[in-house]
């Protein structure tokens, strides 16, 4: 059964950071690409990263180019997300799903996750 929980989210001042973390699990999850959505309220889902199966290469929106960085540990089955200089249009539930990241930023159908808040707020 294909599982992933997300976990890291919080409350942070605008400029601040936070860490996601996407932890697999009931699949190959070296052969497989993850990528992270957000969705705040009242807006649909966006594609925010991906990273393909191996350590690289990554794929980013543009709204977080330069301030948010993804990789993985294949070793712990689990994605990262660091997020810095956090504004307050960063705000959401981040969620993360097994992709093909040349899809990105195309968000998926399917089963999600509980997803993880992120509220950037002063």
């Amino acid at each position: 059964q294909v599982r992933l929980v997300e976990s890291g989210g919080g409350v942070v001042q605008p400029g601040g950071s936070l860490r996601l973390s996407c932890a697999a699990s009931g699949f190959t999850f070296g052969r497989y690409g993850i990528g992270w959505f957000r969705q705040a309220p009242g807006k649909e889902r966006e594609g925010v990263s991906c990273i393909n199966d191996s350590t690289g290469p990554t794929w980013y929106a543009d709204s977080v180019k330069g301030r948010f960085t993804i990789s993985r540990d294949n070793a712990k089955n689990t994605v990262y997300l660091q997020m810095n200089s956090l504004k307050p249009e960063d705000a959401g539930v981040y969620y993360c799903a097994p992709y093909f990241c040349s899809e990105f930023p195309t968000v998926p159908s399917g089963n999600w996750g509980q997803g993880t808040q992120v509220t950037v707020s002063s």
